[in-house]
């Protein structure tokens, strides 16, 4: 490493710690969403918001945030980002009542933009042949801590209260912060440029309306006149945005770099895997949870049914780096054709076998595999595909593609399972699951497909290893 520079492996390990921390959070309240809405009086729609504007959050300030990064110093923007994920978290912590609760969610959000600025921050200050693995790691981070979310949340809801789910991300990022704050260096890269605020409020506006129509569809349905609405009024005002970004001098996204064959497949694999990821972490905890006269259930509690997605966050572990590995090796398309070709595999193989707990444990582990590859090779051709000035909005706009397929997934699942509840029993049908199975099985192959059309890498090792020593 240059001299006086802060070694790349305590880097990575700061990185990681503040990955893990938003990660945990995305997930943590999903299993404990009942409990909330219960010692809060609140209805359902008003507990599910405390989820949604998280995702919300993180989608408008993701890109922005980015582009700060990448203007103004990756290290400094992310101390404050995660000071904000903290004083998030203690709001949160604190509440006692739903509004209080979503508005500290609301600030959580802000820390989805960790992700854009730890890439940016990998790209330059990593040696060249280390880039792609920690990208890799960092990636699987995002997979990792939504599942060991859906482990955790049941044992600390049962045992401490659903407070401790904000303490316990306070804690996390609060070392995170310190840890960068200490060791982590100032990248050398600036962008100098000003913020297209016109273009930032009409992206937050557009994504807004768009998830908030994905959110509501199940509760209003579909085909309300608000749900139309906003899914319409959202995709406008995006269409909006792509116009005023392509005249302005100085876009808050290049939109000829979104144009670029590598970053729009990448893009378009990134809804698709979203779709799947979120599609397996509402219907496996979910299944098991049904009682076992259903046929098919296995009478889980919630922390049990959290120990089902346990083998997937494990396994993502070490997916990631040995995607970047690979991807180093052979280019990063073909971990991500892999992975999602696995994927879409054992959403087939759930759609035909489910009744036994090992089946699900199986499953379970080869989803982690999968989605691991996928994650970590989608920011690695992210990364390869743009300018080292880039690095930021571009992987941050990959990051609300997987947010948005996410948020998609995670409802049509759901509508589909409970489209198909039996009167007689008051729980969803075995055809419903596997329904379900199916349609995230045909997203995952969409996806394969998509990934075997991504340019393959330009430029080889040894002109990356020339482009970091001339930096």
């Amino acid at each position: 490493m240059p001299e006086g520079r802060q070694h790349y492996g305590i880097t990575l390990a700061v990185l990681a710690t503040a990955a893990l921390a938003y990660a945990l959070s995305q997930t943590l309240v999903v299993p404990a969403l009942p409990e909330i809405q219960r010692e809060l009086g609140t209805s359902t729609t008003g507990v599910t918001w405390v989820l949604t504007i998280y995702l919300l959050s993180a989608s408008v300030a993701t890109p922005i945030v980015g582009r700060l990064g990448d203007m103004h110093g990756k290290e400094r923007v992310l101390i404050w980002v995660l000071a904000t994920f903290a004083v998030g978290s203690a709001v949160a912590a604190l509440s006692h009542s739903i509004e209080m609760l979503v508005a500290g969610r609301a600030i959580q959000g802000v820390g989805g933009a960790v992700f854009p600025l730890a890439f940016g921050i990998i790209r330059d200050e990593f040696p060249a042949g280390k880039v792609a693995m920690g990208i890799g790691l960092i990636s699987a981070t995002f997979g990792i801590g939504g599942g060991l979310g859906t482990v955790f949340s049941g044992v600390i809801v049962d045992n401490a209260g659903y407070q401790w789910l904000f303490w316990l991300g306070l804690v996390v990022v609060s070392l995170a912060l310190v840890a960068t704050w200490r060791w982590v260096p100032e990248s050398p890269v600036r962008a100098p440029a000003k913020i297209d605020w016109a273009g930032g409020v009409m992206l937050s506006i557009g994504l807004a309306a768009l998830l908030l129509s994905i959110s509501e569809g199940e509760h209003l349905g579909w085909t309300s006149g608000v749900v139309i609405a906003l899914m319409l009024g959202g995709l406008a005002t995006l269409a909006a945005w792509v116009a005023w970004e392509r005249r302005a001098p100085e876009p808050l996204v290049d939109m000829k770099m979104m144009a670029r064959k590598a970053v729009a497949t990448t893009n378009l694999t990134g809804f698709l895997v979203g779709f799947g990821m979120f599609g397996s972490f509402t219907l496996i905890p979910q299944l098991v949870q049904a009682p076992e006269s259903t046929g098919y259930g296995f009478g889980a509690t919630v922390t049990e049914a959290g120990l089902f997605l346990l083998p997937s966050a494990a396994i993502m572990l070490f997916a990631g780096p040995l995607a970047g590995w690979l991807g180093t090796r052979f280019g990063s398309r073909l971990p991500l054709i892999l992975g999602a070709g696995i994927v879409s595999v054992t959403f087939v193989f759930l759609a035909v076998v489910h009744a036994q707990a090992w089946e699900i444990l199986i499953a379970s582990a080869t989803l982690g595999l999968g989605i691991g590859f996928a994650f970590a090779a989608m920011a690695n051709l992210v990364v390869e595909a743009v300018p080292v000035t880039q690095t930021g909005v571009a992987t941050g706009m990959n990051t609300i593609m997987r947010t948005i397929g996410g948020s998609l997934g995670a409802q049509v699942v759901a509508g589909i399972v409970g489209a198909s509840v039996l009167t007689s029993t008051g729980f969803p049908s075995d055809s419903g699951f596997s329904t379900a199975f199916a349609v995230s099985a045909v997203a995952m192959l969409i996806a394969t497909l998509v990934a075997t059309v991504i340019p393959r890498r330009e430029r080889s090792p040894d002109a990356e290893l020339a482009a970091f020593a001339a930096r």
